[in-house]
């Protein structure tokens, strides 16, 4: 039986990877800043998922995690990045200590993750990342500039390990959803959200996770899996337009009526 590892797993979308998974017969861990609410998800779940509480800014917390993690379970075989936040609105106007969270989750939680990870992940038979990247890591949108700064690290990083760690035979991917229908976007402030809707379920993203982590690696296993018509829409326009026609279609995504 696989086992997999779910940062910020008690809401959201973390939940819904936790409970597919659990569904799917794998040991889920499920941990979260909110460990009232990982341990409640964990009891719905029954015997095969553990909770845990877990700082992904913090890279001792991940290493007590893991270790917490793996005595449970045997081993880890699947590492989720999905802990994550998001500030809307006005690149000037927004606090900088918002810009700086934003930083210490998105981009150094999941390099924490990913680093701490490598010694168990490395020591199993089958072993995969998956990282919680972006449609806003396609092209920069207004009013979510450090949002999707991190969602570009978070690509960058996904592409360099895959191709590092091929060696060692663990596969490095990335989910790139637009908006998913969770509390992160409630109350977002930004004019992409109003122009393109918010069509998908955590569910969908959790069943786009699944077929990653179920698919016999070879060459043409994507790095980057866009989830959703649109997502995959804009990734392939991204890759065959040229700079400005990206450019001058976000401008358009932008622009207040």
């Amino acid at each position: 039986m696989h086992s997999i590892f779910i940062s910020g797993a008690a809401q959201g979308i973390g939940a819904a990877v936790a409970s597919l998974f659990c569904r799917e017969n794998y040991k889920v861990g499920i941990y979260d800043l909110n460990i009232s609410l990982a341990e409640q998800l964990a009891e719905q779940l029954g015997p095969n998922a553990h909770a845990g509480y877990l700082d992904v800014a913090s890279y001792e917390s991940w290493q007590t995690a893991l270790q917490d993690f793996e005595a449970w379970a045997g081993k880890i075989n699947i590492l989720v990045n999905n802990a994550g936040i998001l500030y809307s609105g006005n690149f000037e106007k927004s606090p900088i200590e918002a810009h700086h969270r934003t930083v210490d989750i998105n981009i150094k939680g999941v390099i924490n993750g990913c680093h701490a990870a490598f010694p168990f992940l490395e020591r199993a038979a089958f072993a995969r990342v998956i990282n919680l990247s972006s449609a806003s890591a396609i092209y920069g949108q207004a009013d979510l500039a450090s949002y999707a700064t991190s969602k570009f690290a978070v690509r960058g990083l996904t592409e360099s390990l895959d191709i590092e760690w091929h060696k060692h035979g663990i596969r490095v991917m990335d989910v790139m959803p637009l908006f998913v229908r969770t509390a992160m976007v409630q109350d977002m402030q930004a004019e992409s959200i109003k122009k393109m809707g918010v069509h998908l379920s955590a569910e969908d993203v959790a069943q786009d996770i699944l077929k990653l982590v179920q698919r016999k690696d070879n060459l043409l296993v994507p790095t980057h899996q866009p989830v959703g018509f649109k997502s995959q829409f804009l990734y392939h326009l991204s890759r065959f337009s040229p700079q400005f026609v990206n450019r001058m279609s976000n401008l358009l995504i932008a622009r207040k009526p």
